[in-house]
């Protein structure tokens, strides 16, 4: 699991540069592809400097992953926001069928309030089972 950050936390130049290491990839390489300098590159990572909405997309292309991913609005890097809380309703539907029931409408819960029924829910079935 990728390590949740916040915005003020710089989540996009953080996670640019973590799947840029993690590709084994130079700047100077990835730099050259995007059709901007090192230079410029350097500082978005950092925090200094923010991409226009259009280069952004082309480094979700880029690194192929989603821009979600890529602003932290989910930590599935092939998924949007939208695609994991779906996903994450459903495994807990099949785990839990009770689950929306208690909890008043999954659906309208944010993607970090779900795993937090989640682990609750586990936390409780773990306390009941000792």
């Amino acid at each position: 699991m990728v390590e949740v950050l916040t915005l003020t936390d710089n989540v996009l130049g953080k996670r640019m540069r973590w799947i840029r290491d993690k590709q084994d990839l130079k700047q100077k390489k990835v730099a050259k592809s995007l059709n901007v300098s090192a230079y410029q590159l350097s500082r978005y990572e950092s925090g200094h400097s923010k991409p226009d909405p259009e280069l952004i997309a082309e480094i979700a292309t880029y690194y192929n992953v989603t821009t979600d991913y890529l602003l932290g609005k989910t930590d599935r890097p092939d998924m949007t926001a939208e695609d994991e809380k779906s996903s994450l309703i459903e495994e807990m539907a099949k785990k839990y069928p009770d689950a929306d029931i208690m909890f008043d409408n999954l659906a309208e819960m944010t993607v970090d309030q779900l795993r937090e029924v989640d682990d609750f829910i586990k936390f409780k079935l773990q306390k009941k089972g000792d």
